[in-house]
């Protein structure tokens, strides 16, 4: 289910929790719209089958005194705090997964570099080998990436 039908409802919900003639036990009518997305009005829609719901306030049993703006505005924070639990995995897992390729790569160039004592770079065009110390040098760079990247990810 797509979370734009959500908001629609929730929306809705919002402007019925606002008018104050839906303070008093007032009929409401319920509807499922050809989305599947369910709809409360005071007033029974045209051309759709509506059922009568009644709303009354006062105590609600199981002890809760919200009111209907209350609880809506209770869920809309739950709603809210889930998706972005879900999209804050979502980046943890993009990050992780960044996190094993660069680890992948790393880990792939230094086992190309201590098999290989002649490593050929192409650089505009040429071709050249890498000197010791660049091979040190690129050596040490993966490394530090395969740290970085490989294993448990750093905190912070």
């Amino acid at each position: 289910m797509s979370n734009g039908m959500n908001r629609k409802t929730l929306t809705l919900a919002v402007l019925l929790a606002a008018t104050p003639a839906m303070a008093f036990a007032a009929s409401v009518y319920k509807w499922t719209d050809e989305d599947g997305v369910t709809h409360f009005g005071d007033r029974q829609p045209t051309g759709q089958q509506a059922e009568s719901v009644n709303v009354r306030t006062g105590k609600s049993s199981g002890g809760n005194r919200m009111s209907p703006q209350e609880q809506l505005e209770q869920l809309e924070t739950r709603e809210a705090k889930e998706s972005e639990k879900r999209q804050e995995s979502a980046v943890e897992e993009a990050r992780r997964k960044q996190r094993e390729a660069n680890c992948e790569t790393a880990r792939t160039n230094l086992k190309l570099i201590q098999q290989n004592s002649r490593i050929r770079i192409e650089e505009e065009g040429e071709l050249r080998y890498l000197t010791p110390e660049e091979i040190e040098e690129q050596k040490q760079q993966f490394e530090k990436i395969a740290e970085e990247n490989c294993g448990e990810p750093a905190e912070g």
